[in-house]
């Protein structure tokens, strides 16, 4: 795996922009969403900080906020520790925000700010859980309570101060990997009388890619579990894990989830999704999506490579080489497969694909499919060998009146054995 560290302290102070998925900007890598909202009516993400591919987290946290969940603010260095910080959570109190942490000896603590984007100082250890991926709910009686733990999480009632918890209340196992898949990255919600433990699941391929769920009528349990709101496999070609939260803003419910990029388990970046109930309080899974909570992207405006939901292949999304802050789809090989959902083409159907591609080696083709696979492919493209450097390439489109609208759109490619090829951008006109 390629050594490369970050410097993200080289960024501003605050940078604003306007975003799909991922929700995390360029060249900074944000990961274990917890989302809360704010009485400002604000959406604040707090996560862990992936720096660099060797390793996960880093030492410090920064804040993303939104108050529509498409322009969002990163507000860098809100927290800064001398140990490695794993995933946080944040709560507020009164006029006091209480940042929770663990760090690599499992120690839990806590340190606070008059701020929801900090700076947190005077971080204080939390006497008895020991662990990670803290988690702390507030009932609607203003009981707290504080959720730990991996492969079995435990949970107790937190004193008043936010800062303890009450030892004699301690639950061992209150959900369990046997019983409920759970792996990590506990969070605790509520919603029409039901309380719902949220955390990286290990259902499926063995791996924890998804966002799973349990149920009950009590914060402390007994749960059932009911299964999976959101599932990253296949975001990147060695995703590993998942880890999120699931918040109301402005009357509709999001889960939060991450994604692996660099074909790594680090460097992982955050994103969201809307979701729904059904009537008898379980979740309707999430499809992972470009377009998170902002809706379809124009079809006939540039859409970023790095914006792809899903792939099939070797492709992966990294940042360009020589130092850039820039991410494009990389490493695409014969047969790769890559998915961006979803676009609007609005009542007039595109005419021509444009791409803007640049040819490692041995030239291929770039093939345009509209919503599922086996339609056939609308339109391609092929890329010269030796176009080193980027190039944009354009072809015609049948026109459909099929292609109006909302669709998903597949892109394909074939190449030589040793070929290979980078994308930054495509666009419809």
């Amino acid at each position: 795996m390629m050594r490369r560290t970050i410097s993200i302290l080289s960024l501003l102070f605050a940078v604003t922009l306007n975003a799909q998925n991922p929700i995390s900007p360029e060249g900074v890598y944000i990961a274990d969403p917890t989302a809360r909202v704010d009485r400002d009516g604000r959406m604040y993400v707090y996560g862990s900080l992936d720096v660099n591919p060797d390793y996960y987290c880093s030492d410090h946290y920064h804040v993303l906020f939104s108050g529509d969940l498409r322009n969002w603010t990163l507000r860098e260095n809100s927290f800064k520790s001398e140990l490695t910080l794993y995933a946080p959570d944040m709560i507020r109190k009164g006029n006091t925000y209480y940042l929770y942490y663990d760090d690599p000896s499992g120690a839990e603590w806590v340190a606070t700010s008059d701020s929801p984007t900090g700076p947190f100082r005077n971080g204080l250890r939390i006497e008895g859980p020991k662990g990670i991926d803290p988690n702390v709910f507030v009932d609607d009686d203003g009981q707290a309570y504080y959720f730990w733990g991996q492969f079995a999480a435990k949970g107790a009632r937190m004193n008043p101060d936010m800062k303890s918890i009450d030892l004699s209340s301690v639950v061992d196992s209150v959900v369990t990997e046997k019983e409920h898949y759970f792996h990590e990255g506990s969070f605790v919600f509520k919603h029409n009388g039901y309380y719902y433990f949220t955390y990286a699941d290990i259902s499926r391929k063995g791996r924890p890619t998804c966002i799973g769920y349990s149920m009950a009528t009590s914060p402390l349990g007994p749960y059932e579990y009911k299964g999976v709101i959101v599932d990253n496999d296949g975001c990147d070609p060695s995703v590993w894990n998942n880890h999120g939260s699931v918040v109301e803003f402005d009357g509709k419910w999001y889960v939060l989830y991450h994604r692996s990029t660099g074909n790594g388990v680090t460097m992982r970046k955050a994103c969201i999704e809307p979701i729904s109930f059904r009537e008898d309080g379980t979740i309707i899974e999430a499809e992972m999506t470009s377009q998170g909570a902002s809706g379809p992207l124009d079809a006939y405006s540039a859409i970023p490579a790095r914006r792809m939901c899903l792939v099939r292949g070797n492709a992966r999304v990294s940042l360009e080489e020589g130092g850039s802050v820039h991410e494009i789809l990389s490493g695409i090989h014969d047969g790769d497969q890559v998915a961006f959902k979803y676009l609007d083409f609005g009542s007039n159907p595109p005419a021509r694909f444009t791409v803007r591609v640049r040819n490692v080696s041995g030239g291929g083709r770039i093939n345009v499919l509209f919503d599922q696979l086996f339609h056939g492919t609308a339109a391609s493209v092929d890329v010269p060998e030796g176009a080193s450097g980027w190039t944009e390439i354009s072809c015609e489109i049948p026109p459909s009146a099929e292609r109006q609208g909302v669709h998903s759109v597949w892109l394909t490619f074939s190449a030589p054995e040793s070929g290979s090829m980078d994308l930054d951008w495509f666009r419809f006109d």
